[in-house]
């Protein structure tokens, strides 16, 4: 068998390298590839629709007759059938609880009605519930107004008990002051509003002479069990009102609301101590007036439904006057249920999502922070009387005016997220104005998150601007003078000392941002102005005064290394400006730049900031461009040099007119690629800045960055929950910005590579 020949042996390699190149390029694409469809399959779920299914549908439980619909034809009304006053589902969704007007508490399965226990509250035989109010949602503490003007408080909690084969789930009442109701008017209680803390009670009360009164019960604790008494104080009379739709009082006992039929809103401050009348808003306009109102989960803003159909939601808002006037309420947002008259809301414990019922039957499932509207569902021919959502949102409860309960499931997992959350200004809670904001958590259950990426891209496109500030100047200016001027031995020497730089791990040049340069910087911040204003004036006079010297003296210098004199006076004005730095402080600063530059220039400065990150993701970023943009340079063919110098052009001319020009592409590049690794870089930006999400380009305050929140957050978040997507969108968009910068990049390089590949 005859060998190969030198020549088919390299052809084999020549086509094997080829095929392997093949490959590799396109496994990189396929990979690039996978990535996009990863991160996009983890981020389309955030602005799906909710959906919602039937899961159950009877007559009210508790009743006598109690009938389960197997069609959709409604009961006649009784003349004296029980009424229902208030529903409430558990946390695991099993367990549904009725209360009537009569006193009976009734808990039922959600999936058919059935009933699983009864109790009786202590409210007598001929007394019954004229009003309802739910005082802690969390707690299950709720508070029923009498037809003898007392109010009784009881709550509802749920025992676990597991056996071999299942679990079991023990209803229950608790009643955590007195069995016995508390006095709270003479008359009939028809109407209250009420806000407790560890503390107190506060109740806002509305008798049948049409007083609307303010009382406070003070909450004495027992060293003995762990029970409570209440301890009441004496009513203040507020003002008198015939027909009033709603009567609140925050859970913090700052603020107290009064809505009457006609549209207008009394608000009261009870900081002082009394309520004091602070504002009179009209939240509508005749003919339209005010249906139900409620407070969204928190307390702080409040819905208030309509004739019209509308739902608009109001808080207090800061003003510019803090003196005379701190806080005025005002309308925030407005959405349409129905064209009929709201007659029903209901809260999402957990989160700031809404339930609202029409008179014509209809429920709306919204929104309120990201302002979405996300189901509407013709539920019922008739008026829906109640609504109830179970803690975890999986769930809710509908009752209309037949008497007719309707239980619902929800697949609704993702409704914090809109475009206009993420990109637009959002107007939250206790905010002055809508703004752009990033916080993601916080210790309380009724926190607003707040989703807006605009800060985070923000401080990743600073952060980028002014390490490139810092980094640009310095690799190209040093690219085109190792290439150009230096003599090859000291550019064999500089050139791979530069190259190593970019060995240097992020991690290690972020630890001495943070712990080394940072408090460094900020004491010596006088000397580190000069340096940045001296420095350049410096180097100019040095070498104005090098070419002022005797040639004997010059040429003891070999061509080409001259640049290497200039660590001296680098080093030399270095020292002095960091030397002199604290006497000029004390001098010119009264001891103190920052509380200088905060009193007099109204600049803020914070000891990890963009300064500290231009510096240091600036030395990251220096060695990637130099060593592309020097390697550009210094293959510029030798003949168009030599040619032009030929021609009489000096040695500048050339640079700028030929060599330059032709080296453009790679230049590019470099700055392109260094660019990109400024956006995606995650440990400097982490370590060496305050991680705030601001919207500040001042140079002295700091930033958080895509990257870098994405290594801060997602270790906690919840896999699949709102937040841990948005932490992939935040990924994915990322991704998109890189890809973007290097594609341009690519489409500019190739072109100038077309135009001045003729030179």
């Amino acid at each position: 068998m005859n060998k190969p020949s030198h020549w088919q042996l390299r052809k084999l390699i020549d086509v094997s390298a080829r095929r392997l190149v093949q490959v590799g390029g396109i496994s990189v694409i396929a990979a690039i590839a996978l990535i996009f469809v990863f991160l996009l399959s983890v981020v389309y779920p955030l602005f799906g629709n909710p959906t919602v299914d039937i899961f159950g549908e009877f007559s009210a439980p508790g009743d006598d007759t109690q009938t389960v619909y197997l069609d959709a034809e409604e009961p006649q009304d009784s003349p004296d059938e029980v009424k229902s006053v208030h529903y409430a589902i558990e946390e695991q969704a099993e367990i549904g609880l009725r209360i009537t007007d009569n006193g009976k508490v009734v808990f039922f399965n959600v999936e058919n009605g059935e009933l699983i226990k009864e109790f009786s509250l202590p409210i007598g035989e001929q007394n019954s519930i004229r009003s309802f109010e739910v005082v802690d949602q969390t707690t299950g503490l709720l508070a029923a107004g009498l037809q003898t003007g007392e109010i009784l408080f009881f709550r509802h909690k749920y025992k676990l008990e597991f056996t071999e084969t299942r679990r079991i789930i023990h209803p229950e009442l608790e009643y955590p002051y007195d069995k016995v109701p508390y006095t709270v008017t003479e008359g009939p209680l028809l109407q209250f509003g009420i806000g407790a803390d560890e503390e107190s009670i506060s109740l806002l009360a509305r008798s049948s002479n049409n007083e609307i009164i303010f009382k406070v019960f003070n909450k004495e604790s027992s060293f003995i069990s762990e029970e409570a008494t209440l301890e009441p104080q004496d009513p203040i009379f507020l003002l008198a009102l015939e027909n009033t739709v709603g009567l609140l009082v925050d859970p913090v006992q700052n603020w107290a609301y009064v809505v009457d039929k006609s549209g207008e809103l009394y608000a009261y401050n009870l900081r002082g101590g009394e309520p004091t009348l602070r504002e009179k808003v009209q939240v509508t306009e005749l003919p339209t007036y005010p249906t139900v109102v409620k407070f969204l989960t928190g307390g702080v803003s409040i819905l208030i439904g309509d004739s019209s159909g509308k739902l608009s939601q109001w808080f207090q808002v800061r003003t510019d006057n803090p003196e005379d006037i701190p806080f005025r309420l005002k309308k925030i947002r407005e959405t349409i249920i129905d064209n009929s008259p709201v007659v029903s809301l209901t809260n999402e414990q957990l989160r700031k999502g809404v339930i609202a019922a029409s008179q014509a039957g209809n429920i709306k499932l919204l929104y309120t922070t990201s302002e979405r509207d996300l189901l509407s569902i013709p539920a019922s021919q008739s008026e829906i009387t109640h609504l109830a959502v179970a803690p975890r949102a999986d769930l809710f409860l509908a009752e209309d005016k037949s008497g007719r309960l309707q239980v619902w499931k929800i697949d609704n997992p993702h409704p914090e997220t809109s475009m206009s959350g993420i990109w637009g200004k959002v107007w939250y809670e206790d905010y002055k104005e809508p703004d752009y904001v990033w916080q993601s958590s916080s210790s309380s259950n009724d926190f607003e998150p707040k989703y807006s990426l605009v800060p985070l891209t923000f401080g990743t496109l600073k952060a980028a601007f002014y390490a490139m500030l810092f980094a640009m100047p310095l690799a190209i200016c040093g690219a085109i003078f190792t290439a150009y001027f230096m003599a090859p031995p000291m550019r064999a020497l500089v050139k791979p000392t530069i190259e190593i730089m970019e060995a240097l791990p992020t991690v290690i040049l972020g630890f001495l941002a943070g712990l080394w340069l940072a408090p460094f910087v900020e004491m010596h911040l006088p000397g580190v102005f000069a340096i940045l204003f001296l420095m350049p004036i410096g180097i100019v006079l040095f070498s104005l005064i090098w070419w002022k010297m005797p040639a004997s003296v010059k040429t003891l210098i070999p061509d080409g290394w001259q640049a290497a004199v200039l660590v001296i006076p680098v080093i030399l004005i270095a020292w002095a400006c960091i030397a002199v730095s604290p006497y000029v402080e004390q001098w010119l600063f009264d001891g103190n730049i920052r509380i200088w530059m905060r009193e007099t220039l109204d600049i803020g400065y914070d000891q990890r900031n963009a300064l500290i990150i231009g510096i240091a993701m600036g030395f990251a970023v220096i060695p990637t461009i130099f060593s592309i943009a020097e390697d550009a340079i210094f293959s510029v063919p030798k003949h168009l040099t030599s040619g032009s110098l030929a021609l009489g052009a000096t040695p500048w001319q050339t640079l700028i007119r030929v060599v330059l020009l032709s080296a453009s592409p790679g230049i590019f590049s470099a700055v392109m690629i260094g660019f990109g690794r400024a956006v995606g870089e995650t440990m400097i930006v982490l370590m060496a800045t305050g991680n705030t999400p601001v919207m500040d380009f001042s140079i002295f305050q700091g930033m958080r960055t895509l990257s870098a929140n994405i290594a801060v957050e997602l270790p906690e978040s919840a896999v699949d929950s709102t937040h841990y997507r948005i932490l992939f969108l935040a990924a994915f968009v990322l991704f998109i910005f890189t890809f973007f910068f290097n594609t341009v990049a690519e489409i500019v390089r190739q072109r100038l590579r077309k135009k001045y590949s003729s030179l």
